[in-house]
């Protein structure tokens, strides 16, 4: 079940009206008192949260805070020390996966790098075939199919037959999206996906991810780009020193902070985004 959720749904309701509205949803990602080390390093030390079916939640906070390891733990590219998460119905935190609830895992979320990991001696139209070929065992026929039309989707259909060295790097990371969008995922992890493009190239990207919130597709959204975290996010949950150091409605917390840690960052990252 998908659910069509974005900002314009809850402008103008109270907050109890929120809560409800929150509440009658599913969840697409529970996860309870995650622990994970690198070593003798703590970084994740007892987050708990939910993404809901629809939303987008997007999580900020300074460089090792955890963020980015908190989103590889959704699709099991990270595995935790101690704690819980729920994809859906499916405990991907269990000691040890079947190779099918792998594969379910990595065809239902979706990643999107901060590097596109796109294969260079590969066209574009060939690095997102590639993996519904390979997984999903697909035709060759119907992932060339699923290949233009999400490439249509992201404006790129043009240039299906192009190497990833012959594009800029708004439309490779572009490209690495519809691959994601080619498995067609229930749940799209993001991790800075503007963070390695030249400030002109973010707005490109950042529009496709915007059409894709608005069709309702459930979004996790590792960013430091805090105007788009308040336009398209439902929810922030912000992580200080890997914990969740304060969450809510992203309008709302983006605004008018409770804490003084998070007044501190979002003062600090317009200043920076002021230079």
């Amino acid at each position: 079940m998908i659910f069509v959720c974005n900002n314009s749904v809850l402008s103008g309701m109270s907050a109890n009206s929120i809560a409800l509205y929150f509440d009658s949803m599913e969840y697409a990602i529970q996860f309870d008192n995650l622990e994970k080390s690198f070593g003798s390093l703590p970084v994740l030390k007892g987050m708990s949260g939910y993404v809901n079916s629809g939303e987008v939640l997007a999580i900020i906070g300074s460089s090792g805070c955890g963020k980015s390891t908190l989103l590889r733990c959704f699709n099991r590219l990270e595995t935790i020390d101690r704690g819980r998460i729920v994809i859906h119905d499916l405990e991907i935190s269990k000691s040890h996966l079947s190779s099918h609830e792998l594969k379910t895992v990595r065809s239902q979320v979706g990643m999107v790098f901060q590097q596109f990991n796109l294969f260079p001696h590969l066209s574009v139209l060939d690095n997102l075939t590639l993996a519904p070929q390979q997984v999903l065992k697909v035709s060759r026929r119907e992932s060339e199919d699923r290949a233009r039309y999400y490439l249509q989707e992201v404006g790129l259909v043009d240039k299906a037959d192009m190497y990833p060295e012959q594009l800029s790097g708004g439309q490779r990371q572009r490209v690495a999206i519809a691959r994601s969008l080619c498995m067609e995922p229930q749940i799209m992890l993001f991790d800075e996906p503007t963070s390695a493009l030249d400030p002109e190239l973010v707005g490109e990207v950042l529009a496709v991810m915007h059409r894709l919130a608005k069709q309702g597709m459930t979004m996790v959204v590792v960013t430091h780009e805090i105007q788009f975290a308040r336009d398209v996010a439902n929810r922030v949950m912000f992580l200080d020193q890997g914990q969740v150091a304060e969450e809510g409605i992203a309008r709302e917390i983006l605004t008018n902070p409770r804490s003084d840690r998070l007044h501190t960052f979002l003062s600090r990252m317009r200043q920076a985004q002021l230079v």
